[in-house]
C-alpha cells in the first residue's frame, strides 16, 4: 500500500468518525493559559535571591509592571517578601525599603506543526456555521509560558540602592501530540504530579 493510499484511507475513516459542533462562548483565556502564566511566575519568584533584613518594612511599588497576570505576579512577590522576614506596608512613607519589580517578558509562545487537515468553519445558510474537526495524521502543538523578572530595592528615605538582582528567566510548557487520527497524548510541567504525561485513545 502506497503512502498516498494510506493517507486517503485514514482521511476517509476520520471523516466517518468525525463529528462537528457549534462554536460556544468561552472565557477569553483558557485554564491552560492561566496555568502557563502562573506556573512560570511561581518558579521565577522562587529563584529570586532577595536580600531583606528581618523585620524591615517593605513597600511594593508595582506602578511599572503592566500586562496580563501582573496581579498574580505581585501577589507572589509579596508572599516571598513575607517568607524572607519582611513586613509589608501600604505606603512609601511607612517603609524602610521600596521594592520595584522589572518585567522583561510575561507571555506565551506557541508553535504548531500539523500534517493533516486543520479545523475550519463550514457556513450553513440561515443557521450560522459548524466547526469541521481537525484531522491530524501527525500533530505537535507546543505552548510555552515565558517570564523574565528582576528586582530593584532602595532605601525609602534616601533613595539609595539596596539591591539590584540579575534578571531571572523561567518557563512553563504544555505540548499536545497527535498521531494517525486516533491517538493523542499530552506532556506538561503545569501540574504538581510525579508524572505529567497522559495517554488518551480517541
Amino acid at each position: 500500500m502506497t503512502f498516498s493510499r494510506l493517507c486517503a484511507g485514514l482521511l476517509i475513516i476520520g471523516l466517518c468518525a468525525a463529528c462537528a459542533k457549534n462554536r460556544e462562548t468561552e472565557p477569553a483565556r483558557t485554564a491552560t493559559e492561566q496555568l502557563l502564566f502562573s506556573s512560570a511566575v511561581d518558579r521565577v519568584s522562587d529563584s529570586l535571591a532577595l536580600e531583606i533584613p528581618t523585620g524591615s518594612k517593605i513597600y511594593m511599588d508595582a506602578q511599572y509592571v503592566e500586562g496580563k497576570d501582573t496581579k498574580y505576579l505581585i501577589a507572589s512577590l509579596r508572599d516571598r517578601i513575607l517568607r524572607h522576614g519582611g513586613r509589608l506596608v501600604e505606603s512609601r512613607d511607612a517603609a524602610d525599603l521600596v521594592i520595584e519589580p522589572r518585567v522583561g517578558a510575561l507571555s506565551i509562545d506557541r508553535n504548531k506543526i500539523l500534517v493533516g487537515i486543520p479545523a475550519f468553519p463550514i457556513p450553513i445558510p440561515l443557521v450560522g456555521s459548524i466547526e469541521f474537526p481537525e484531522l491530524a495524521i501527525y500533530k505537535r502543538d507546543k505552548q510555552q509560558g515565558v517570564i523574565k523578572l528582576a528586582i530593584t530595592s532602595f532605601d525609602a528615605k534616601t533613595g539609595a540602592l539596596h539591591q539590584s538582582t540579575k534578571p531571572e528567566f523561567d518557563f512553563s510548557e504544555r505540548t499536545d501530540w497527535g498521531f494517525l487520527l486516533f491517538f493523542s497524548w499530552q506532556e506538561n510541567n503545569l501540574m504538581p504530579t510525579p508524572e505529567n504525561k497522559s495517554w488518551v485513545g480517541k
